[in-house]
């Protein structure tokens, strides 16, 4: 009997020591410096990578779109923009905890997704997405853990002139 409590306690011990590096690893990064996404840049995909932000190109401007849980739901806002290819979207992240996914499975044929971002969990974090490798058309996004509850939104990416 003493060696099963042992052996329970030690179970606990380190499921809750993972559980803690795993909590603390959303933490590491400022909100200043953290606009999430993968951690080996690529641009070339529509992503900025981890430490920094996406430029607009000649023309283009910042799209801000802000990632929101209160008392009405989970939700980004706006939730359907438009954008032309120079443009920078930043999902800046207001309050929860959220990301941001461009699904091969739900945009069939479109290349130059960017892969989902990693969990925004501190106001101000960012994800930018520089519309410059998506083809003219509409894209669709959505915050995983959020999607069954609407948290979705569109993209419509317009030619440039």
């Amino acid at each position: 009997m003493h060696s099963t409590r042992h052996r329970l306690l030690l179970a606990s011990t380190i499921v809750a020591a993972a559980a803690l590096g795993a909590c603390k690893g959303g933490e590491k990064q400022p909100a200043a410096e953290s606009t999430a996404a993968a951690t080996t840049p690529d641009t070339s995909a529509g992503a900025a990578s981890s430490g920094g932000t996406v430029t607009p190109g000649p023309g283009g401007k910042v799209i801000v779109v802000e990632l929101i849980t209160d008392a009405t739901g989970n939700y980004f806002k706006p939730k359907d923009l438009e954008a032309k290819p120079n443009d920078v979207i930043r999902y800046t992240l207001t309050a929860g905890v959220h990301n941001v996914d461009f699904l091969p499975d739900s945009n069939p044929g479109k290349t130059g997704l960017p892969k989902a971002s990693e969990m925004l969990q501190l106001p101000g974090q960012t994800f930018d997405v520089a519309v410059k490798s998506f083809a003219p058309g509409h894209y669709y996004f959505q915050c995983d853990p959020h999607a069954a509850l609407g948290m979705r939104g569109h993209l419509e990416v317009e030619k440039e002139d």
